[in-house]
């Protein structure tokens, strides 16, 4: 396989594994809910750092990973600021920010992206995939970086998103689409089992005969190949003798087919000259395979949600939130859709202004699922414009104006002209169904295509969705090399949760510790142990040293398992624990943190 190399990979190869793990340190009156970690979360903060403290939390529970990192223009002004022990690269700090003369800008870029994604790797589970949008400065860069972290094989796909519809006449070609790159963890083809299929529009849809089954569109009753006993002929109600179109057979054996008939399932076009098709009723359609090319009409581009953003603020200006070109709602909903199931955890450690804590609250509200989101931004706005918009999408936000639900898209071609009285009677359905929730169900033609829109006016405040979330910012390193000198004691939970982690590469439940008895849980058939309190003098007392009383006691709760103790010192050796077939292991906590992570 070939190697991507930039300059300084070698010092950032694995940095990840020596960013110091920092607790989470959740600040009630800024979220909405009891705080919780294990809920909705926004951290403030590096989001190197936060994904090394979320790690223990999270890894391998991530189902969907969703980043929109710096393009790397050169106008952007993004810092290169990870603090990496290494001479070259602390020269580049006295450079920043990064701009379009930096002559090593995209190795910079590399160097900053290549630790996030090791850590978004561990955090994605078995069957997880990591979607980022780029254009063409860092795409290239980018692929090549992520066929390493990832494998080749892992490479699901690129799709071109258009992400404006109007002309650039200052560019030499005007840009029209960014990309998306989608990896998984899984090997691809064992992906597509778990993703989803996306479904098809309501759009179609109408109930001409009175159904009483409800709405149906109608689908031909025929397949390609040839089955012999999916050959026979078919008299029409007018009395016509059809047969099946050439090089095709029937969609069903005969008797299948009047089986269809007698239920009532069968469609006759043309006054009951045409070959029949078989109504499709939509809780019987089958899912779309996602396609490589997400036009703007379906997801939406970065003009349209500017505008949607400016809606929810409207007290401030667009230089006020100092916004570029946020990501559209509908355009993370449709990668949510494929990427995840009703309960999974979403996470962006590149929030900016939080449009995917909207879309998984949107997705929720739609489709009655339970969805969680981990957001992080490191920014200063992640307070008033991050957590703001999250704040304003759960609980409404004041606004004066008219709201748009596009309703159903539909394309106008020949066939549909020709049943034109299916589309009137789709709308007549939409109008009947859902007048009383609009001021207005306004249909209109528009390039091609029927686009029926509900329109409400809002004099004051608009709707929120509900829900809750844990605001969050870093708390200080958990240092064990400092604990016995007193520099660092952190709390027994958040030197706890990093010890499991680094010891079992497991993220531990806290439903498991048990402070009392030093007890913190079980991964891979050994358990784990921590005599710690944050109290220096306690420490430095015998009282917290591993002895072979303790031992005993700690290998009684599961004789046939191994246990790792972690304590500041022990009175037992480990050749006594070996002689008496006491399972333990005893780890001194100063030099755990070394002594894993090189291991």
């Amino acid at each position: 396989m070939s190697e991507l190399n930039f300059k300084g990979k070698e010092f950032v190869y694995n940095h990840h594994l020596s960013v110091p793990f920092r607790p989470l340190v959740m600040h009630a009156d800024k979220g909405i809910g009891d705080p919780a970690l294990d809920g909705n979360l926004i951290i403030h903060g590096d989001n190197l750092h936060a994904l090394k403290a979320l790690l223990p939390l999270y890894a391998g529970k991530v189902d969907c990973i969703f980043i929109d990192p710096p393009y790397n223009t050169g106008n952007e002004g993004w810092c290169y600021n990870d603090n990496v022990n290494a001479p070259m690269i602390k020269e580049w700090l006295e450079a920043n920010p990064v701009g379009i003369e930096d002559g090593l800008r995209h190795d910079k870029w590399c160097a900053m992206m290549w630790p996030r994604l090791r850590l978004l790797h561990e955090i994605l589970s078995e069957n997880g995939s990591l979607w980022i949008t780029l254009d063409d400065n860092e795409v290239h860069r980018a692929r090549g970086m992520l066929d390493e972290v990832f494998g080749e094989n892992c490479s699901v796909g690129q799709i071109a998103w258009q992400k404006r519809t109007s002309r650039e006449n200052r560019a030499a070609l005007s840009p029209s689409f960014d990309h998306v790159l989608v990896y998984s963890k899984a090997l691809r083809d064992t992906w597509k089992l778990f993703r989803n299929l996306l479904l098809p529009s309501d759009a179609g849809y109408s109930n001409p005969d009175n159904d009483p089954r409800g709405v149906w569109a109608s689908i031909p009753f025929s397949a390609q190949g040839y089955r012999e006993n999916q050959v026979y002929r078919i008299l029409s109600p007018a009395g016509v003798v059809l047969k099946p179109p050439k090089g095709r057979c029937w969609g069903a054996t005969e008797p299948e087919f009047e089986r269809l008939k007698a239920e009532g399932r069968v469609y006759w076009p043309k006054k009951g000259k045409g070959r029949p098709r078989i109504k499709q009723y939509p809780e019987e359609a089958k899912g779309l395979v996602p396609m490589t090319l997400w036009p703007a009409d379906e997801v939406g581009d970065t003009e349209s949600s500017k505008k949607h953003l400016l809606e929810m603020f409207q007290e401030y200006g667009e230089s006020d939130l100092r916004i570029h070109a946020p990501k559209p709602v509908n355009l993370v909903r449709r990668i949510i859709e494929v990427a995840s199931k009703k309960d999974s955890i979403i996470m962006d450690s590149f929030s900016g202004t939080g449009t995917t804590a909207h879309a998984v609250l949107e997705a929720n509200k739609r489709e009655g699922g339970n969805r969680r989101f981990v957001l992080v931004e490191m920014e200063d706005y992640a307070d008033r414009l991050t957590a703001e918009r999250v704040r304003r999408v759960i609980n409404g936000y004041a606004f004066t104006g008219t709201q748009r639900t596009e309703m159903m898209r539909e394309k106008i071609t020949w066939s549909r002209l020709k049943n034109s009285h299916n589309l009137t009677k789709a709308v007549e359905a939409i109008e009947n169904l859902n007048s009383h929730e609009y001021d207005r169900i306004k249909p209109e033609v528009k390039n091609g295509e029927l686009i029926v829109t509900g329109k409400k006016l809002v004099a004051e405040r608009a709707e929120g969705l509900g829900g809750s979330f844990t605001y969050c910012t870093l708390g200080d390193p958990v240092e064990l090399d400092k604990v016995l000198s007193g520099e660092t004691l952190p709390p027994y939970g958040a030197i706890g949760t990093a010890l499991f982690h680094m010891a079992t590469n497991r993220v531990l439940d806290p439903e498991t510790v048990r402070e009392s008895d030093c007890y913190l849980g079980e991964a891979d058939g050994r358990h784990v142990w921590l005599i710690y309190k944050p109290d220096l003098d306690w420490l430095k007392s015998p009282e917290a040293a591993l002895t072979l009383t303790r031992a005993r006691a700690f290998a009684s709760a599961d004789p046939e398992k191994r246990h790792l103790v972690f304590a500041p010192a022990r009175y037992v050796s480990q050749k006594m624990l070996a002689e008496q077939n006491i399972p333990v292991e005893f780890v001194p906590l100063p030099f755990a943190l070394y002594r894993i992570d090189r291991s």
